[in-house]
């Protein structure tokens, strides 16, 4: 869950009203994709991003109208050269950005925001997959198994999981599902190749967590396969791996835990990345 939904629960727990600013859609080259957050609190203090620049700096000068007006709307950003009637940003795409007054006695919006499930896509159905699967489940994440292996993606071997998916392969890793920003993907194929496939398309798309597993002469190997691929180091930095906290887990099992409570953190607000 985005960390901005926690410090959000705790305002309206204090009763103070906020502002939060969304980018609900965008077109062409822009800072940030939909999904990006940026909550105002009265005193002008602000957490997360809708972009940086002048996207940003339009946003707040907004939001903090916002606590006067108490309107709620959505209003369309043009990233374009000034004489082209726009933020005079170099992105040059559109942004379209919903501004929210949030009332701390009457949050019903903003609390279904929180109470949305967080899904964990574990694309692998070995060993580590299927010991880690009923471990989320209990702890309140919608499960999603995926893999290229009928004989392992199977109900036979994950009897409760809300969803097992047979896929064609991990070239084609993503077919027919959507991520957001209440997303966690997993990544523990059965080898390098299939971890690779799976992560390229990963860092293309908005999540709230990637874990892969390896050893570090692995990991290493496939950032440098990325690299060359041209991905740069800040979206490797989004990449939990090796995949896990360090509890000195061995098996299968072990290693399940220590995902399920990388896994945790960062849902509650605290992951270091």
């Amino acid at each position: 869950m985005n960390k901005l939904v926690y410090i959000g629960r705790d305002l309206i727990e204090k009763g103070q009203d906020f502002v939060v600013a969304k980018v609900v859609d965008t077109q062409g080259s822009t800072p940030r994709k939909k999904g990006a957050w940026l909550l105002m609190k009265q005193d002008g203090s602000r957490f997360g991003t809708v972009g940086g620049g002048k996207l940003e700096a339009e946003v707040e000068k907004v939001c903090l109208e916002t606590f006067q007006t108490k309107e709620s709307k959505i209003y369309h950003y043009a990233l374009t050269p000034k004489e082209q009637q726009g933020l005079d940003m170099r992105c040059g795409g559109d942004a379209d950005v919903s501004i929210e007054y949030v009332d701390a006695k009457n949050p019903d919006s903003f609390i279904a925001d929180f109470d949305k499930k967080a899904t964990a896509f574990i694309f692998g159905a070995g060993h580590v997959g299927q010991a880690l699967e009923p471990i989320l489940r209990y702890v309140n994440f919608t499960t999603r198994v995926i893999d290229d292996r009928p004989d392992f993606a199977n109900r036979e071997r994950f009897p409760d999981a809300d969803e097992v998916v047979v896929i064609d392969s991990f070239l084609d890793a993503f077919q027919g599902m959507e991520t957001d920003e209440s997303s966690y993907i997993i990544i523990v194929t059965r080898g390098h190749s299939g971890d690779y496939d799976v992560l390229k398309q990963t860092l293309k798309r908005m999540t709230a967590y990637i874990g892969m597993i390896g050893s570090k002469s692995k990991v290493a190997e496939v950032y440098r396969m990325l690299r060359e691929d041209g991905f740069g180091q800040e979206a490797l930095d989004r990449v939990y791996s090796p995949v896990g906290v360090d509890i000195f887990a061995e098996t299968p099992e072990e290693i399940a835990i220590s995902i399920a409570g990388e896994m945790i953190k960062v849902r509650a607000g605290h992951g270091e990345r």
